[in-house]
């Protein structure tokens, strides 16, 4: 068992209020990833966004049904549970949170550290949003992040790649990778994988959005030769 890593899926959920890109690949990329951890013995962890029906844990501002409660991520309904595909087994935790991130009002970090766990490696649902702000806990806790760029999504691609390329200019102790380069990290073999080199790495302004984004895919195939 390697008692160092763990993999963190977030918010695979059966909510329906988003269309999501590429979320077939992205669900057939995290039950690959899934089975390859289960087999090498590495921790699995489940996150599931949950609002209390009345809506009594919501932070101000967000969306409201005509009742008060949550618009999405409704305690009690089907949607806030883990897609069928992905289901976890008994013995796997889910956690439960009310916010962005998976570190947020949980106890997420004295259980890693129960576990003697120091990798995360990371996929899931949004990209730009819930994914986005557990990496920046994780790296401000101190964990090494292996983040999957074709394991996660969100509502378009270019905020998916917003959310990548934020994270890859100012999270420190982040990799990017493919998932097929993954598997092979869980299974201990070699790998490549994106780390950039400095700071900033893939600064752009808004006109060149489209060419930083080449860049970057450019970086991340380069890890795949």
């Amino acid at each position: 068992m390697n008692n160092k890593n763990a993999l963190l899926i977030i918010d695979m959920q059966q909510e329906d209020g988003f269309v999501l890109e590429n979320i077939d690949t992205v669900v057939a990329n995290t039950a690959a990833l899934l089975d390859t951890a289960r087999l090498a013995q590495v921790p699995v962890i489940f996150t599931r966004h949950i609002n209390q029906a009345d809506g009594s844990d919501m932070p101000r501002g967000e969306p409201r049904a005509t009742d008060g409660g949550p618009s999405s991520y409704r305690a009690g309904t089907r949607q806030v549970q883990i897609l069928e595909r992905l289901a976890p087994r008994p013995e796997e935790w889910v956690l439960d949170k009310s916010r962005y991130s998976a570190f947020h009002r949980t106890d997420l970090d004295a259980r890693l550290n129960a576990l003697g766990i120091d990798t995360l490696t990371i996929t899931g649902v949004l990209t730009d949003v819930c994914v986005l702000s557990s990496v920046f806990d994780a790296f401000a806790l101190g964990y090494h992040i292996r983040l999957v760029s074709d394991a996660c999504t969100t509502t378009t691609q270019s905020g998916h790649h917003s959310a990548l390329l934020i994270m890859a200019n100012w999270v420190y102790s982040l990799e990017i990778l493919s998932t097929e380069q993954c598997l092979r990290a869980l299974e201990n073999l070699e790998y490549v994988s994106l780390t950039p080199g400095r700071p900033d790495f893939f600064a752009h302004q808004p006109h060149e959005f489209e060419s930083t984004i080449a860049r970057f895919q450019s970086h991340l195939a380069r890890t795949q030769e």
